[in-house]
């Protein structure tokens, strides 16, 4: 009798894998033998067999499918018991994926004991994206409304604005100075009352609650037909803040200056976030700066001036004092004489004159050739911290005078040619461009040794210096000779950036400048508690 071989792809265990099973042979072998030995398969074979001596075309149903003439090579039964009073039957189809086509095939109406592999079941994936908001888990939710009730309890007309601060910090949770922002998000109607119900559906139903503190004051602060930020919608919250932080009390008698106030800080937070520029303040752009941490800080800090971060006074009214002492004629503009003015004449001629060519940035003022506010507070800031990357991207545009990306020999030369002219007037000890351009490369490292690119100033902690040394006389001498007061200022905060010493430095000397012009004048004057500087010198 002719011997029957075993096909091991034909036992079609998905546990293990063919080519483990051909290593295997013996223990396949014995398992073969043990599936030929239960009553039911030797029912099965001997009915097969017989089938096939009496020539009775085999047509077990099988998956599905034929065992008959019709079903190919994929039934393994077909296979091991070929049909002998007809053609042979054709080799495995190899268009298809034997693979799938084996799993389609099992022997479970066979009574096999042997573990079918079934079709395959598409995995459901969840849900990840919502448009509007994750929605909120059900115990979440519970919690959040019964503190809602709690606080609203005895209320059924609604909150007003003034008892509504309360619902901002304990279940939304963000600043306090958002609570009329977000009043009036809900009050659609003006009314002036939230009720519960309302309220539970902008916050809880809105999904407002599971979306993380960044994307709940993105959404808070942005029009509804916006998908950007931008200057005017941080208006609101700052007036709150004007109105009811401790710090900012002293301003309350002066509209005028709580406007300066507002709208520098506004100018400082789209100077650091908005890198694009365009003046649209996106989700992405918020999420990467510290805009909502120092909101949060300045929330909880009573003294205004500890908040750093866009909010301090101090740092204000050194860029108002420094943009009045400028502005001779106080029409709140500034020409190319003014600014060559500043900080004694530190500037040169030429990189004022890119400045004004509006290179690194086009002016928001209307009248030609004049610099408005908003203008003069990018360049002081620019100026005072050139180790910021928006520092450092206005100033790589100003000596980029062909704009190809690349500070070439040439471009770093046109520009410190007017410094070395200087040197010579003032009698200091010139340095040679050559001598300067080995510095320059030397302290950037750039990764082409034919010219520097923004990337190599972004990862040298020395790329402030480079451009001291191109245009800024007075910096480019205090870093040759290493001022052991800035020294010392650095050591003492080291956690404070340029922009923050620099600061510190001059509200210093405006507030001891001020001191002396008050004894001399004799007047008396009403001090601010908290700054010891008058109002009435700006």
């Amino acid at each position: 009798m002719e011997s029957i071989t075993l096909d091991i792809e034909l036992l079609q265990l998905p546990e293990t894998s063919p080519v483990s099973m051909k290593s295997n042979q013996d223990f396949v072998k014995k398992l073969f033998d043990q599936w030929l030995a239960l009553p039911e398969t030797n029912r099965l074979v001997t009915s097969l067999v017989n089938d096939a001596k009496a020539g009775v075309a085999l047509n077990v149903m099988c998956g599905g499918g034929s065992l008959g003439s019709n079903s190919g090579s994929n039934s393994p039964l077909a296979s091991m018991f070929p049909a002998r009073n007809g053609p042979p039957l054709s080799p495995r189809n190899s268009t298809g994926s034997p693979r799938i086509t084996r799993q389609r095939t099992g022997l479970s109406n066979l009574n096999s004991p042997l573990k079918v592999v079934s079709d395959h079941v598409k995995e459901l994936i969840p849900q990840f994206y919502f448009e509007d908001g994750r929605p909120p888990p059900n115990d979440l939710k519970e919690q959040c409304i019964a503190k809602i009730n709690s606080l609203f309890y005895g209320h059924e007309d609604g909150l007003q604005i003034q008892e509504f601060k309360l619902v901002t910090t304990e279940i939304c949770k963000v600043p306090s100075f958002f609570s009329t922002s977000i009043f009036k998000k809900v009050d659609t109607n003006n009314t002036g009352f939230v009720k519960r119900e309302a309220f539970i559906d902008y916050w809880v139903k809105g999904n407002m609650l599971t979306k993380e503190i960044t994307n709940q004051i993105y959404t808070i602060l942005k029009q509804p037909d916006h998908k950007y930020l931008v200057q005017d919608d941080f208006k609101p919250v700052l007036q709150e803040l004007l109105a009811t932080h401790p710090g900012l009390e002293f301003l309350q008698g002066t509209p005028e200056f709580q406007d300066r106030y507002a709208e520098t800080v506004i100018y400082r937070i789209y100077y650091y976030i908005n890198r694009s520029g365009n003046g649209h303040l996106t989700l992405r752009e918020l999420k990467r700066g510290n805009l909502v941490d120092a909101m949060q800080h300045a929330d909880e800090e009573e003294d205004i001036n500890k908040v750093l971060r866009y909010f301090s006074y101090e740092h204000f009214y050194v860029i108002y004092c420094k943009f009045w002492e400028l502005d001779t004629d106080h029409d709140f503009l500034i020409d190319k004489e003014n600014l060559i003015r500043y900080s004694n004449h530190a500037l040169t001629y030429r990189i004022v004159d890119r400045i004004f060519s509006q290179v690194p940035r086009k002016f928001t003022s209307k009248t030609e050739g004049k610099m408005g506010y908003e203008d003069f507070v990018y360049f002081i800031l620019a100026e005072e911290d050139k180790s910021s990357e928006p520092s450092l991207e206005y100033w790589f545009k100003c000596i980029d005078l062909d704009a190809n990306g690349v500070l070439t020999r040439n471009e770093l030369q046109f520009f410190y040619e007017e410094q070395l002219h200087r040197m010579e007037c003032m009698a200091q000890e010139a340095v040679l461009f050559e001598d300067i351009l080995c510095q320059l490369f030397d302290m950037v490292k750039p990764e082409d040794e034919g010219y520097i690119c923004l990337n190599d100033l972004k990862g040298s902690k020395l790329s402030g210096n480079v451009f001291n040394i191109l245009f800024n006389l007075n910096k480019f001498m205090a870093f040759e000779t290493r001022d052991p007061f800035l020294i010392r200022q650095e050591r003492a905060n080291p956690t404070w950036t340029e922009w923050d010493r620099f600061a510190h430095r001059e509200y210093i000397r405006l507030s001891m400048e001020e001191d002396v012009e008050d004894a001399s004048n004799g007047s008396a004057q009403a001090w601010d508690d908290s700054l010891e500087v008058p109002f009435e010198f700006l």
